[in-house]
């Protein structure tokens, strides 16, 4: 599965580090994911839930908050609104190079913040938290020790989890901004909440209260013997098997992603396809009159690998078109063919390795169909469907002299 590295500005300009996790076969939906407090998008429940996730077709973002990880910033300086603020951030990066997000998922106090940023997302239809907080304030009580030094002298470094963090006043004075749950009363979303009874750095109370104050549709599912970190593969995958089950549930992904795209689709006339650019990559959505597909190109060559690249898609309009023609013709003959398949490889060859093309000098194109032919066929059956494999639309098309015009409008 292709796991590609995506940077975007913060609101001050400095760069967020992320990487997006992507199915092999085109995404049902995209998802951003909300690492925990002083973590990294790198930590193991981060990353394995983000990858089971992509092998059931769902693409997800995990990133640095501003002054952690790979992202730039000085942590010192941030807060839980800034958190906010760095999602609604990664949201925008998804919409313009990929598709908007339709699913937040927060661990720990990246739980609280997806609940409290999700209003702030129009496309988003589904909010996920995992061992979560119902409010940012909940976090105070990891370095409530420190509490009166830190308002007293403006600043401390305080031990979180065997680590140094500096924590300012301004960080408590933020936190205590987000003090109660009226944001979860309107969250308008479907709510997943996910949470251990044994978690022993945030309380399951947590989740009593998140649940009691949203409203429907809203689940929960408890997660047994799980740590608060889920440091255990199973309980990541486990987690990522309900997300995924219960996004498909809730939600009609492919129905929210095409609502999302409906103000951007073009209006298609009946013969004609129209390319819109999709990123400053080489992303491309297709739009025939009927149907949307998108083309790219590998990783290997700046691509993101989401769709064929055009040369497949030459590939395949070849491919698609000799199979219907050999298929129709067998139809009407009432030969017994049970099964055509064809594979198809373009190459450039030196002109003056090929006998029979007009060109002598230079490259020549050189497509190669194999094509595999299943049934009770005699040998003048197999030749005769060969030959109409030849005849097909496309195949003339290409054989044809093509005048092709380009104009600015």
């Amino acid at each position: 599965m292709p796991r590609i590295k995506a940077t975007f500005p913060n609101q001050q300009g400095e760069m967020l580090a992320g990487l997006l996790e992507s199915p092999d076969d085109p995404a049902q939906a995209y998802a951003i994911f909300a690492h925990c407090f002083t973590c990294s998008k790198d930590i193991a429940a981060a990353s394995r839930i983000t990858r089971a996730l992509a092998q059931k077709n769902i693409a997800v973002l995990r990133f640095d908050f501003t002054g952690l990880g790979n992202s730039d910033g000085d942590f010192a300086n941030t807060n839980f609104s800034s958190n906010i603020n760095d999602l609604i951030q990664a949201a925008n990066y998804l919409e313009e190079n990929y598709t908007a997000p339709v699913i937040l998922i927060g661990h720990s106090l990246g739980g609280a913040a997806v609940l409290a940023v999700a209003q702030s997302i129009n496309s988003v239809k589904a909010v996920v938290t995992i061992g979560a907080p119902a409010t940012g304030n909940h976090v105070e009580h990891l370095f409530a020790h420190a509490k009166d030094t830190i308002v007293n002298n403006d600043e401390a470094v305080v031990d979180l989890a065997g680590r140094q963090f500096k924590i300012k006043k301004q960080f408590i004075e933020d936190i205590n901004k987000h003090i109660d749950t009226d944001h979860i009363s309107q969250l308008n979303k479907a709510l997943l909440i996910l949470h251990s009874p044994i978690d022993e750095i945030v309380s399951i109370n947590e989740a009593a209260k998140i649940y009691t104050a949203a409203k429907h549709p809203k689940s929960f599912i408890s997660l047994d013997k799980a740590d608060h970190l889920l440091t255990k593969r199973a309980d990541s995958e486990y987690v990522a098997g309900i997300i995924a089950s219960w996004a498909g549930h809730y939600l009609d992904i492919t129905k929210a992603i095409n609502e999302q795209s409906a103000g951007k689709a073009p209006k298609v006339n009946k013969s004609e396809v129209i390319i819109i650019e999709q990123n400053k990559n080489f992303t491309r959505r297709i739009y025939s009159e009927h149907h949307q597909l998108i083309a790219d190109e590998p990783l290997s060559v700046g691509g993101l690998n989401l769709g064929p690249n055009p040369y497949e898609y030459l590939l395949a309009s070849l491919g698609s078109c000799t199979s219907m023609t050999i298929r129709m013709y067998a139809n009407r003959k009432n030969i017994k063919l049970e099964n055509v398949e064809i594979k198809l490889k373009h190459h450039r060859i030196h002109a003056e390795d090929c006998s029979d093309c007009e060109s002598q000098t230079g490259f020549v194109d050189k497509i190669e169909k194999v094509i595999q032919l299943e049934g009770e066929l005699n040998n003048n059956e197999r030749q005769r469907l060969l030959e109409i494999a030849d005849k097909c639309p496309v195949h003339k098309t290409l054989h044809n002299e093509i005048k092709i015009t380009s104009e600015l409008i």
